[in-house]
């Protein structure tokens, strides 16, 4: 208080700034001394009181950062943004004249690490992928995402065997082919030979322009894959190699079977696609891979046929199984439609929520903390693209898919968004910190966000980033204080007398009510006492 006090009683003296020629006076080494020797013990106290100042608020920011985000501010931004800003490089990383292929191997390298699965609802590419490229002129899919999938045609409908008969040494050719039109003259050339199931295959998905024109040549390859089928059934205990035929014809058989039930979903047969899904189901219970189970449960929810989608869900949403957003936001779903017709959040900040409203808010956030990217979609404050061929469980590409085929599942239930809107933010309050520790699954992966880029077409889509990178506050008042500071400085080198007539009434308007209280005290004080109180 008493250094406040000798502040405010030292004389301002603004005439020696504001009469000053200008920064030339600062120029010389006289005029240097002779500004330093007009300097009093007092500025030097006032000085160093600020400088204390600056570093208490400093501190205390600091322990809040801290606190709040678990790192050191000043830290973060060093090696964030100052580091690379200075030419930073790490030391434990070996240099390479060739830096854009060695950021396009790290690149790989980290979409490697994510496990990249099958999208089990995939469009087909002739009748559907291809359409939306004819009527917009982009491109859904990217050339990673497409490498991907001939990466699987070629390890479930090709093996060693092949050569044996020339359809499929065609065949085994054609998956390799990067042109599509090769490809189909491949698949053609290998049907004059005979009928070869997987021939018909790449036909339906890649030349057929409709659901139907590719259910009639699923038909036929289901008629050839039988037929392999059967005799390889026959002769897999021989040796090695017709136990991998076998597997092949096993995996062409229910990849078949499968997009036929799917074209009879797009065709509005639901109730048969649903037969053809559960006698799939149960023909080849081992071959969970293919996630069929997920085909099951959209159509169910079409059929509104909650009561079947309950009893998927208890055997598939088990602890010791992969999750996914189907599983986890359909049980969401499951709950949410208990209580979402009624739900009102006014009532339930008044009375609480019942246990049913907890336990779909709880199923709400246990979904949203798989997939954060999810709800944005549902709610529609994100737009929607075709989903790609390959997703990336927790990512963005999961949360595209998941939408696309069940935004009308959650439209279908009455309040079932509203509740979805009302709690879903509420997750990331229950985890600070999504890279370091999760709440009822493993912390969020951080390679979601390359992979998506590799799998989504960024040219007209904006991959969903979480946890969103934004800078705090602080760095951003921080930045416009110093450039507040810099253009003032400017300006005072430009026009020296200008800025101190504004500086000399900005600071007299700004102690005004400060003198005017030391005034009132030095009225209201015996002189004695505030003679001496000044002398301390």
């Amino acid at each position: 208080m008493l250094f406040l006090v000798n502040i405010l009683r030292l004389p301002f003296r603004y005439d020696s700034l504001t009469t000053a020629p200008g920064p030339a006076m600062f120029g010389t080494e006289s005029s240097l001394s002779m500004f330093l020797n007009t300097l009093t013990p007092k500025f030097y106290v006032a000085l160093t009181g600020t400088s204390s100042l600056i570093s208490g608020l400093i501190l205390i920011f600091e322990w809040w950062y801290f606190r709040k985000y678990g790192t050191s501010f000043i830290e973060q931004v060093s090696v964030s943004h100052l580091r690379p800003l200075l030419g930073g490089v790490d030391n434990s990383t070996p240099t390479n004249t060739n830096t854009s292929n060695g950021d396009a191997d790290s690149n790989r390298q980290s979409v490697s690490e994510c496990k990249v699965w099958r999208n089990p609802l995939n469009l087909f590419r002739g009748a559907e992928y291809n359409r939306y490229t004819w009527v917009t002129g982009r491109e859904p899919l990217t050339y990673y995402d497409m490498n991907l999938s001939a990466q699987d045609h070629q390890t479930f409908f090709t093996c060693d065997s092949d050569h044996l008969r020339p359809a499929d040494a065609i065949m085994q050719k054609a998956w390799r082919e990067r042109n599509p039109q090769a490809r189909i003259s491949a698949a053609h050339e290998a049907l004059e030979l005979e009928d070869c199931a997987t021939a018909y295959i790449l036909l339906a998905e890649e030349e057929a322009t409709t659901i139907v024109e590719a259910e009639k040549l699923f038909k036929q390859a289901l008629k050839a894959g039988e037929g392999c089928y059967r005799r390889s059934q026959q002769l897999q205990h021989h040796g090695s190699q017709y136990e991998a035929q076998h597997r092949r014809d096993t995996n062409v058989l229910v990849y078949i079977k499968r997009r036929l039930a799917m074209c009879s979903r797009k065709l509005g047969r639901t109730r048969e696609a649903v037969k053809m899904m559960r006698d799939l189901m149960k023909e080849f219970p081992l071959l969970s891979m293919f996630n069929i189970h997920e085909n099951l449960l959209e159509s169910l929810l079409e059929l509104q046929n909650y009561a079947d989608v309950q009893a998927v869900l208890a055997k598939y949403d088990d602890i010791s199984l992969p999750k996914s957003a189907t599983i986890c936001y359909t049980a969401a779903l499951l709950k949410a439609r208990a209580v979402s017709d009624k739900f009102s959040p006014e009532a339930a900040s008044r009375r609480g929520l019942s246990t049913a409203e907890m336990n779909a808010v709880e199923a709400i956030h246990r979904a949203v903390e798989f997939n954060p990217h999810v709800p944005k979609y549902l709610l529609e404050m994100k737009s929607l693209i075709l989903p790609p061929e390959h997703i990336l469980k927790r990512g963005d590409s999961e949360a595209i898919a998941y939408a696309f085929f069940h935004l009308q599942h959650w439209k279908r239930v009455e309040g079932a968004l509203n509740l979805l809107h009302c709690t879903w933010e509420g997750t990331f309050r229950m985890i600070p910190y999504p890279l370091e520790k999760g709440h009822l699954f493993y912390p969020y992966p951080i390679c979601t966000e390359t992979a998506d880029r590799e799998l989504l077409p960024t040219v007209f889509h904006e991959v969903s980033v979480y946890p969103k990178k934004e800078l705090p506050f602080f760095i951003l008042f921080t930045a416009g204080l110093c450039s507040f500071t810099a253009m003032l400085a400017l300006l005072t080198h430009q026009f020296p007398e200008l800025m101190g007539v504004f500086a000399k009434a900005f600071l007299s308007t700004l102690f005004a009510p400060l003198n005017f209280i030391m005034e009132k005290v030095e009225s209201i004080l015996p002189s004695s006492l505030w003679h001496q109180l000044t002398r301390i």
